[in-house]
């Protein structure tokens, strides 16, 4: 199975990526298929071969959560963004406990 994902380059604390598709099993640092673009997180600026892209994912590539979204912003692909961050439960406890303590101190401060 084929898989359009980001690769890391750059220098430490400057990440660059580039857009690889290659086998959804092998690491991304080895082999490859084909580069298909790059991203710069820092100016936000992606230049990608949008023909190349279509055409994997017509062969039937599939791709992870960040890549879909940002094809979706660039406009490549005319598809819903995925949620691509997905919080631990040991950190939605703190959240959700955080929250009521939130509401509670706001009620008290109602009724005072």
């Amino acid at each position: 199975m084929l898989a359009i994902r980001l690769k890391r380059v750059g220098r430490k604390g400057q990440p660059l990526y580039r857009v690889m598709v290659s086998d959804k099993t092998r690491d991304m640092y080895g082999d490859h298929l084909e580069a298909l673009g790059s991203y710069n997180p820092h100016s936000k600026v992606a230049n990608l071969k949008a023909e190349r892209i279509k055409y994997w994912l017509s062969v039937g590539a599939t791709t992870s959560a960040t890549v879909h979204n940002l094809l979706v912003k660039e406009k490549i692909i005319t598809e819903k963004k995925v949620k691509a961050v997905a919080i631990s439960k040991k950190r939605q406890v703190k959240l959700d406990a955080k929250k009521k303590a939130d509401e509670k101190g706001a009620a008290s401060e109602a009724a005072a």
